[in-house]
C-alpha cells in the first residue's frame, strides 16, 4: 500500500545516468546517453517533495513536484521543463512494494499519448526511473527514457 513516505529514498543528492531515445515514439530509434545531477527536498513531513535535475548535455533543467493524496493514497507527479517553462500534465499512481507505477495523458509531437512512469530498484543508494509512451491507449508501450540514480558523495 502506498504511503506518504514512498519517496523518502529520493531525498538528497544523486548522480544520474540518462538514456533516452532521440525519437520518443520510435521503438527502433537510436538512444543517446548523458550524465545529470539531481537534488530532492522533502516537504509536508515527507508527503510531498520537489527535485531539480540539471542536464548540461541538453542545456536544460527539470523539476518535479510530487504530492501524496491522503484520501486516494496515490501520488501525483508534476514535471516542469526549464526550456519551455511548461508544467506538463501529472501522472498519478502508487507504489506496490518497491515498484511505483504512475499514468497520465499528454501530447507529444502533436499526438495524444498515454504516459507511464515507473520507479524500481529502490534502495538508499540507487533507484531506476523510466518513462514510456503509448499511442494506442496503453495496448503497447515505447520506453523512451531511463534514469539510473546513484547516491552522490556530494550532499
Amino acid at each position: 500500500m502506498s504511503s506518504p513516505h514512498d519517496f523518502d529514498f529520493l531525498h538528497g543528492a544523486w548522480e544520474v545516468h540518462n538514456r533516452r531515445r532521440t525519437d520518443f515514439l520510435d521503438p527502433d530509434g537510436d538512444w543517446e546517453e548523458f550524465p545529470a545531477v539531481n537534488r530532492c527536498w522533502p516537504l509536508f513531513d515527507g508527503a510531498a517533495n520537489v527535485d531539480e535535475i540539471d542536464m548540461p548535455h541538453l542545456g536544460a533543467k527539470g523539476a518535479t513536484l510530487r504530492l501524496f493524496d491522503q484520501e486516494t493514497r496515490e501520488w501525483s507527479l508534476n514535471w516542469a521543463a526549464s526550456r519551455s517553462g511548461k508544467l506538463f500534465p501529472p501522472v498519478v499512481g502508487r507504489f506496490e512494494g518497491d515498484r511505483g507505477e504512475f499514468y497520465g495523458d499528454d501530447t507529444h509531437d502533436g499526438k495524444d499519448v498515454r504516459v507511464r512512469f515507473v520507479w524500481s530498484g529502490v534502495s538508499p543508494a540507487a533507484a531506476r526511473w523510466e518513462q514510456a509512451f503509448s499511442v494506442d491507449g496503453g495496448e503497447s508501450w515505447v520506453t523512451n527514457w531511463t534514469m539510473d540514480f546513484r547516491r552522490s558523495a556530494v550532499s
